[in-house]
């Protein structure tokens, strides 16, 4: 870890002293030699030239004093420059925000009563473990913003502390109680720009599309700039359209000013393109991320997850190794053991997948819910009947997004469920997300009900979507698609309508040519012709009547 909250900003190393500080010592060796005597001519002329610049300062002073100009505007410090990106909405770089809390922690010890900055130390305690995967530190978050509320209720006007409190329930993966925070604020007050975001969390983790979409614009109609174009490339994203994402996610990054906030742009413009199926351009800009900002762990993930589709493996596994280090999430723990496991290490992917189980039960302590992440490891490497139990868990609670659907359809299937499990597979496809695994799991699950012309386009959307979105079951997508083969020649005959009846040729009757008559010819005796086998067998042969009597019912 780079930074701790609890330490005392003011408490750092000194810089290092200068060396044109007149009480350092000298330094010893060749530098501690005094230099030789000048002599009277250097002497005489550094008098001269010392008067002089004398003279122009001092007129300078002068100037300065009578214009009413100071010194120039004091560059921000770190606390200013945390409270700043807060203000704007934007993250804030790791050390600002441990400046920033050590700050406010220091304000409160003798301001025990003074509810905003309680409500910006809380908030600020929520962002702290977020970016650090330290999941103690949402215990002193709830506890703070609750000391908030306490000095100043959320009616009287306290409703940061009512927007930190959503914050840490999204946090906790609790969006329901986000969305009643979040609603709660807006009610009282709707032009609040900064409950927007905590809303557009709580609603995509609810799978409300509509809802985080008319959030999302009004976000961006209360606070222009980088932040909003950051949701609404979010909301592009999530809803598949993809181009759309990509210019307003690279307008974010242009227009990014602050390193944390450039770093996250950089960061989003990565998962873009690895979604994409593009790699290379994915390790450029998570790279991009980490030079902008060393403190940005996440990229450090993503970044190991494009090496493995490069197969530059030993790269991915230093980098995967980093990431738990500073940002120990356990789904990054799930992607490593895959790895492991793709590899053939077994061993090492046991070790993994046990400190996923670790990561997910000291979460649990501290009252955040990775059941999503602990199914979806259950589901392929566990036992598949706890991740349905788990996740019908999550579907009851209103956790209804494209993720939870596809985990649910995938973890049915797995248990031997496929017939429900399309359904949920079927709704996370049908968000419109472009995510490769999606599309391999519904594929995958019809193939198993046998519908093979939806079960191989699926699969051939997820190999073209990205063909290395996982070291385990890409391979699996491909083979699966090359089991069923080449489409029928044509298409699917289902697809094709029959082909016409060809008309029946009319009865005809057979006749002879009639002969002449002779004269005076008696008439014939002969018998009548018959009919022919067709005339015979045509429904009008018979008598008209009973021609029509056939048709009556």
């Amino acid at each position: 870890m780079d930074v701790m909250p609890q330490q005392d900003p003011e408490s750092r190393q000194p810089p290092e002293p200068s060396p044109q500080d007149p009480y350092v010592m000298p330094a010893e060796g060749a530098t501690a030699v005094p230099p030789p005597p000048p002599t009277l001519r250097t002497t005489l002329r550094r008098a001269a030239f010392g008067a002089v610049a004398a003279g122009v300062l001092l007129a300078g002073a002068l100037v300065a004093v009578e214009d009413g100009e100071g010194d120039g505007p004091k560059e921000p410090g770190p606390v200013e420059r945390a409270e700043a990106a807060t203000t704007a909405g934007s993250p804030a770089s790791l050390s600002d925000l441990t400046a920033l809390i050590g700050d406010r922690q220091k304000w409160v010890e003798s301001h025990p009563k003074d509810a905003p900055s309680l409500a910006t130390l809380g908030t600020a305690y929520v962002e702290w473990a977020r970016r650090s995967a330290d999941t103690t530190y949402y215990a002193r978050a709830e506890e703070t913003l609750k000391r908030s509320l306490a000095a100043r209720a959320g009616e009287r006007g306290n409703g940061e502390a009512w927007v930190g409190l959503a914050a840490l329930a999204n946090a906790r993966h609790d969006f329901l109680a986000a969305k009643r925070w979040g609603e709660t604020v807006k009610r009282q007050q709707p032009k609040a720009w900064s409950v927007y975001p905590v809303l557009i969390d709580a609603y995509t983790g609810l799978g409300d599309q509509k809802a985080a979409t008319a959030a999302t614009e009004k976000f961006g109609e209360l606070r222009k700039g980088v932040p909003a174009l950051a949701r609404t490339a979010e909301l592009y994203r999530g809803q598949g359209w993809r181009e759309d994402a990509l210019a307003t996610a690279r307008e974010a990054a242009d227009r990014a000013t602050q390193p944390a906030e450039k770093a996250e742009a950089l960061h989003r413009l990565g998962e873009l393109a690895w979604e994409r199926g593009e790699p290379e351009e994915a390790v450029a800009q998570f790279d991009a991320a980490l030079r902008t900002d060393a403190g940005h762990h996440a990229s450090l993930a993503g970044r190991a997850r494009a090496l493995v589709a490069l197969e530059r493996t030993d790269e991915a596994l230093a980098a995967y190794q980093s990431a738990l280090e500073k940002l120990p999430r356990p789904e990054y723990a799930l992607e490593l053991g895959e790895l492991y496991e793709s590899l053939g290490l077994d061993g090492d992917a046991r070790t993994q997948y046990a400190a996923l189980r670790e990561m997910v039960a000291g979460a649990k302590k501290a009252g955040v819910d990775e059941s999503l992440v602990l199914a979806r490891f259950e589901a392929d490497h566990g036992d598949p009947d706890a991740a349905v139990e788990l996740l019908r868990g999550q579907w009851a609670k209103q956790h209804r997004s494209a993720a939870v659907a596809d985990a649910l359809g995938w973890a049915l299937h797995r248990a031997g469920e496929s017939e429900e499990g399309l359904e949920y597979a079927e709704r996370a496809v049908g968000t419109g997300v472009r995510n490769a695994s999606y599309a391999y799991h519904l594929g995958v699950i019809q193939r198993e009900l046998e519908d093979y012309g939806p079960a191989r386009r699926n699969l051939e959307q997820a190999v073209r979507t990205n063909p290395a979105f996982s070291p385990l079951a890409a391979p699996l997508a491909r083979e699966a698609l090359d089991a069923l083969g080449e489409p029928p020649p044509g298409g699917p005959g289902d697809l094709q309508p029959p082909p016409a009846p060809e008309p029946k040729p009319e009865p005809r009757r057979e006749t002879r040519p009639e002969a002449p008559a002779p004269s005076n010819a008696a008439p014939s005796t002969s018998p009548s012709p018959a009919p022919s086998k067709a005339a015979a067998s045509s429904p009008a042969a018979g008598k008209p009547e009973a021609a029509e009597a056939s048709k009556s019912p």
